[in-house]
């Protein structure tokens, strides 16, 4: 594992978002039953506010705004050391706003994690989701797309 980048765990309640990503789609996961709509990341079984099993995956337009982000030092696992200076981000979607989600800013979708000066990250600049599919690199996650950022000019 230690030569290798983390991979996200997919589970039964979180496998949709993964399927969405792969088809180049960002999707929360919404609270189904009549009269509610609460958004949820990250995916759970139950609505946090009404407690109904009924949810449904609605699409996001992929836009937002840092949160919060890190410049990790050192880095902890070989395959990102050979990737420093990298960032991590929490982004917190435009159009659904509470809804925030970790990842990092990089160039373009399949651009090396250092790919973006860390001195060009800002709380509150505009990024957009892109998608990593994986690829040949061993370093990447296997068989998962990754939704990473990009900063909107």
């Amino acid at each position: 594992m230690s030569d290798r980048l983390l991979s996200p765990v997919v589970d039964e309640d979180g496998a949709p978002f993964w399927e969405y990503a792969a088809r180049g789609e960002l999707r929360i996961q919404a609270c189904a039953a009549p009269g509610c709509g609460e958004l949820r990341f990250p995916p759970r079984p139950c609505c946090p506010r009404c407690q109904s099993f009924d949810s449904e995956w609605l699409p996001v337009s992929g836009r937002g705004r840092i949160w919060s982000y890190v410049v990790p030092h050192p880095p902890l696992l070989p395959a990102y050391a050979e990737q420093a200076p990298y960032n991590a981000v929490v982004v917190e979607l435009a159009d659904a706003p509470g809804i925030r989600l970790v990842g990092n800013v990089v160039s373009g979708p399949h651009a090396a994690l250092d790919s973006v000066d860390p001195g060009r990250l800002r709380i509150g600049a505009g990024v957009r989701a892109v998608f990593c599919p994986p690829g040949p690199d061993p370093s990447a996650a296997p068989g998962v797309t990754m939704v990473r950022w990009q900063l909107e000019r």
